[in-house]
């Protein structure tokens, strides 16, 4: 299972991203998709998650109102929108993808063998 970020980049308080997770085609749709921060000297932790073709979406406390998790079947892709940026949104953003995941623990970063390479957003 590939993944494949991109998006990230610098943008001023208040603004807005969107990044992009590509997911190898064999495995979309069977498994969870869910995207993870990493700020410099924190552990990391998860913001949002999905399992495509199902209705239930998932978001940290810090995020729920400002960031919207999509999928996309015809492009194999997992979006994360992000609007109301703020500084301590400031991050290494990861998507990870594996099927033990549930509603119940989507954001234990030990649940999912499959991870992309990160992309930088920095809000200042």
């Amino acid at each position: 299972v590939q993944l494949v970020e991109s998006g990230g980049g610098s943008v001023q308080p208040g603004g807005s991203l969107r990044l992009s997770c590509v997911i190898s085609e064999s495995a979309f749709g069977t498994k969870r998709v869910t995207w993870f921060r990493q700020a410099p000297g924190k552990e990391r932790e998860g913001v949002a998650s999905i399992y495509p073709g199902r209705s239930r979406t998932y978001y940290a406390d810090s995020v729920k109102g400002r960031f919207t998790i999509a999928e996309d079947f015809a492009k194999d892709t997992v979006y994360l929108q992000m609007d109301s940026l703020e500084p301590d949104d400031t991050a290494m953003y990861y998507c990870a993808a594996d099927s033990g995941a549930n509603s119940n623990n989507w954001f234990k970063t030990s649940l999912y063998r499959y991870w992309g390479q990160g992309t930088q957003v920095t809000v200042s």
